[in-house]
């Protein structure tokens, strides 16, 4: 099956719809997603839309919500978002619930690393699910280090504090209530989602690079070939988002996906480079 070579450079963002209704520009501006996030897909929904637009009636599935630029780009009238990390599902969970925060947020080093050592005595002593979890969990996104999300093999949240001059801090989340209204936040393996036939998954699983360590368990190939296979059974319409490497590129096609080779804008860089890097769009099922 050949591999088309598409660039994004010239794609304009179309008029954004909930459950087939068009969403005024005033709600679409409140609802940007909530958190920074490495390796986040708003530059693909355009991408996606034409391809959700012949779907939008069903379910949306995420099994690697992540930010949920993708959820919130198309927004659909009913979705399922996993995630295998617990923290930031919690995060969506309060969010669900018209999350405002109380904890006081500032930008400088003593307050980032002493909120990282309360949001890990959270997690070692059965709270990683309470409300300040919550609300200690957006501060440490928007304040750490490029928004990377990073344990340790023993559990513990280790990203540095980032450099940033001026951050604007969210503290009233309401807006998002209504339209997470509809949407069931799940945490834990993708393999547990219980799929409907017609549901229309989108997976960005951690991308096939050296660094995976988005959890404390991490990613590995073995997991890469086991997310494959297990949206190559779906008998709804698929679309999968990864790093082009050679060997996701072939795993893909051996499954009997289309593939597409995308510019993907690289977003996070420790030595500043923003050279275009090449992203895989594999699809399946799609009529």
């Amino acid at each position: 099956m050949p591999i088309r070579i598409i660039s994004t450079a010239n794609i304009k963002t179309m008029p954004l719809t909930f459950g087939g209704a068009y969403v005024p520009s005033a709600l679409v501006d409140t609802l940007k997603p909530p958190l920074k996030w490495a390796g986040g897909k708003r530059w693909l929904v355009p991408m996606l839309r034409p391809i959700w637009d012949r779907y939008s009636s069903a379910r949306l599935v995420e099994p690697f919500a992540g930010g949920l630029a993708v959820t919130l780009g198309l927004t659909p009238k009913e979705a399922l978002l996993n995630d295998i990390n617990v923290h930031l599902v919690n995060f969506y969970t309060h969010l669900k619930a018209g999350l405002q925060t109380e904890v006081e947020f500032k930008n400088d080093v003593d307050t980032y690393y002493s909120y990282r050592n309360r949001f890990n005595q959270l997690l070692q002593s059965g709270g990683e699910l309470s409300k300040e979890a919550a609300e200690l969990f957006f501060y440490l996104n928007r304040t750490g280090f490029n928004g990377l999300c990073r344990f340790s093999q023993t559990g513990k949240f280790n990203v540095p504090v980032g450099r940033y001059k001026t951050i604007n801090y969210c503290t009233d989340f309401s807006d998002y209530k209504q339209l997470f209204s509809k949407w069931t936040f799940t945490a834990g393996d993708f393999k547990l989602l219980k799929l409907r036939p017609t549901d229309f998954i989108y997976a960005d699983p951690p991308y096939d690079v050296q660094f995976t360590q988005y959890s404390s368990d991490g990613f590995s190939w073995d997991d890469q070939v086991r997310t494959a296979e297990w949206l190559a059974r779906h008998t709804g319409p698929v679309a999968l988002s990864n790093q082009a490497t050679d060997r996701i590129i072939n795993l893909y096609q051996s499954l009997g996906f289309s593939i597409e080779l995308l510019d993907a804008p690289r977003r996070i860089s420790c030595t500043g480079d923003r050279t275009k890097a090449k992203e895989v769009l594999a699809t399946k099922n799609i009529a």
